[in-house]
């Protein structure tokens, strides 16, 4: 079984969109560990369109959750369900989701 690199991978898609399209990110909060969230939009077509939902519908990054496994915006959810259900991008192949991957690290060092 070959294996890939999912991160490398969802950066290649996300390097492509940034270098086809006008992109322009807005701060929108802060993590615990001060990392930033943005929002990102992508000037494609004469049309802006979400940089995490493109990226999310095309199976190349996904939802994001709470601590407690809610998800913190449902398009975005929604997105990664019909990605999944559609074996879209990573979602063709088998891999640990990175969300249950950090939730079991955050629950580790509680412990």
């Amino acid at each position: 079984m070959n294996k890939i690199d999912c991160g490398n991978t969802s950066l290649a898609h996300l390097a492509a969109l940034f270098d086809s399209a006008a992109v322009t990110c807005q701060p929108i909060g802060f993590a615990l560990d001060k990392a930033v969230f943005v929002v990102c939009g992508a000037q494609m077509n004469g049309e802006t369109i979400d940089v995490g939902t493109a990226l999310i519908a095309t199976g190349y990054a996904f939802a994001a959750t709470t601590a407690k496994g809610k998800a913190v915006n449902e398009s975005y959810l929604v997105a990664e369900i019909n990605a999944k259900m559609k074996r879209t991008g990573l979602w063709g192949t088998t891999f640990q989701h990175p969300v249950q991957l950090l939730l079991s690290q955050v629950l580790e060092r509680q412990q």
